[in-house]
């Protein structure tokens, strides 16, 4: 292969729980980002036997590129701007705040969906491993960095399957450590290292949150 593949999340999971386990952190958290990246981090809470939450953060797109994230919000009001892809895209602040509208209104409507069923664990001197299916941009991962730090964490360690290596940089400079299984150049988008990479619904988050919760419960 040409570059690293992965057969699906949950594979994925398990190949970069084994790279987290190395780090032996003491009390920490596994939050995943969701939806695609809480596959991935239930995997990397088995294989370190800690508690699976997730941070809920939504990508901000550019109008008429949505897979291009001109930025992130998150819990807790967090709102990270990608100012490079702003001003190469010319996107006006009338058009950044209306997706942000947009964007919150959603995030909204998952938080309650999952708090529901997954009431927020208290991240306060804890060890943060966040979690996503892959990192292409790094400003989704960036408003989740910041609302771990905004709850007192001890330390915030960011773990992705893949990402590309000016990526994986920038992040290193916001987090205390970042686990990535593979860094390939050209990157071009997350699901071309995947064989199976199907879309993850909220039924499938809290199926896995609550599977976790009766794990720790045993």
């Amino acid at each position: 292969m040409a570059h690293r593949e992965f057969n699906d999340r949950l594979s994925a999971g398990t190949i970069l729980g084994a790279a987290v386990a190395r780090l032996a952190l003491g009390n920490a958290v596994v939050l995943g980002l969701p939806r695609g990246g809480v596959p991935v981090a239930a995997k990397v809470a088995e294989a370190i036997e800690a508690p699976l939450d997730v941070i809920v953060v939504r990508k901000v797109g550019v109008p008429d590129q949505p897979e291009l994230a001109m930025g992130a919000v998150g819990e807790d009001g967090v709102v990270v701007v990608n100012e490079e892809v702003v001003q190469i895209t010319r996107v006006s602040h009338a058009d950044f705040d209306q997706v942000v509208r947009r964007e919150r209104d959603a995030l909204d409507r998952s938080v309650r969906s999952i708090r529901a069923v997954r009431p927020r664990l208290a991240l306060v001197g804890r060890a943060a491993v966040i979690v996503d299916d892959g990192i292409a941009t790094g400003a989704t991962m960036r408003a989740a960095i910041r609302v771990a730090r905004a709850n007192d964490v001890s330390s915030v360690i960011v773990a992705t399957p893949v990402a590309p290596r000016d990526v994986v940089a920038v992040l290193t400079k916001e987090a205390d450590a970042v686990v990535c299984v593979a860094q390939p150049e050209p990157f071009g988008s997350v699901g071309r290292f995947y064989r199976q990479f199907g879309s993850v619904d909220d039924d499938e988050v809290i199926a896995l949150l609550m599977e976790a919760m009766e794990r720790k419960a045993d």
